[in-house]
């Protein structure tokens, strides 16, 4: 019932996977790295997820129904502060696993050495991003995707009511505007930018975005960590276009219904159009007026990170 994706088999080794898949190694009880609800690997399909660091990697399992087995990059920090969550668990009799890291059947997952050719994953735009409704943290400087000037992103999660059905989204507003790379005019590139990558421009919020090639949120540890975007290169991982210092915890509806739908809706707006709105209603105002003013982009992308 385990998944072992040729990603992780080639990290962890082919003598490790097939432990693995002769339950050696195998958590049997395991929280979800995605949705954190309980599963048991010789009950239900089970994905292995290996989240690697510069100089750490961390096994975690997931139900094959929320994310399949594949190899994410994370950054050092992240991990490590997993793996002291974990550490943290144990010592208090392994309670509050949240399937992120450790070694125990309670927690579901196991901190193996990092592959010597282990990617770093840096962060495009790294803020440190309040949950929808809570006061906004200071966001940090950090350099946009598109080019080396400086940007800084600011990221609002909310549920989307369209046609009835609940859609989980996040909202992206930069503080200021977002030159081109090679330009110093004060002119705000944002929207033409994303364009060009393959958003489109919203009309109406009560249709749902169309889909964008090769582009994901990446929701792990049952906490959004990263917006992915397209590799540079043919065969390579994604790239971050936007991740988290700390994982960003989001509501439990709003996880139950990316959980659902394993899509997310991501909507992106120029510096002062949407603002950080307290309540979803606000929020949706927001979005509206933003539509309106024909300064709102937006696409539908899948919830796994690669």
């Amino acid at each position: 019932m385990l998944d072992v994706s040729d990603a992780v088999r080639a990290e962890i080794g082919e003598a490790e996977a097939d432990r693995l898949l002769a339950g050696e190694n195998a958590p049997g009880n395991y929280d979800c790295t995605s949705c954190r609800t309980p599963g048991h690997t010789s009950q239900e399909r089970t994905s292995t997820v290996l989240f690697v660091g510069e100089e750490t990697a961390v096994l975690a399992f997931a139900h094959a129904t929320c994310i399949p087995s594949q190899v994410v990059t994370v950054s050092e920090e992240q991990l490590q502060g997993a793996v002291r969550t974990i550490a943290a668990n144990e010592a208090n009799g392994g309670q509050g696993g949240n399937g992120a890291a450790g070694g125990n059947e309670a927690n579901g997952a196991a901190q193996v050495p990092a592959p010597s050719a282990a990617p770093s994953l840096t962060p495009a735009t790294p803020i440190a991003p309040p949950p929808h409704g809570a006061p906004a943290a200071p966001p940090a400087p950090a350099a946009h995707e598109t080019g080396p000037r400086q940007a800084v992103l600011g990221v609002t999660c909310g549920q989307v009511l369209i046609e009835g059905t609940l859609h989980p989204a996040i909202v992206v507003e930069p503080t200021g505007p977002i030159a081109r790379p090679g330009s110093d005019g004060p002119g705000d590139e944002f929207l033409a930018l994303l364009i060009e990558q393959g958003f489109l421009p919203v009309t109406d919020v009560a249709c749902r975005p169309s889909p964008i090639a090769g582009w994901s949120v990446l929701l792990a540890m049952g906490q959004l960590h990263a917006i992915l975007q397209p590799p540079a290169n043919p065969g390579a991982q994604p790239a971050a276009w936007w991740q988290a210092h700390q994982p960003l915890a989001v509501t439990d509806g709003w996880r139950t219904a990316a959980a659902k739908s394993h899509k997310v809706l991501v909507y992106a707006a120029p510096a002062g159009s949407i603002g950080q709105q307290p309540r979803e209603d606000l929020l949706r105002e927001a979005l509206e007026k933003a539509a309106a003013g024909s300064v709102l982009v937006a696409a539908t992308m899948p919830l796994t990170g690669t």
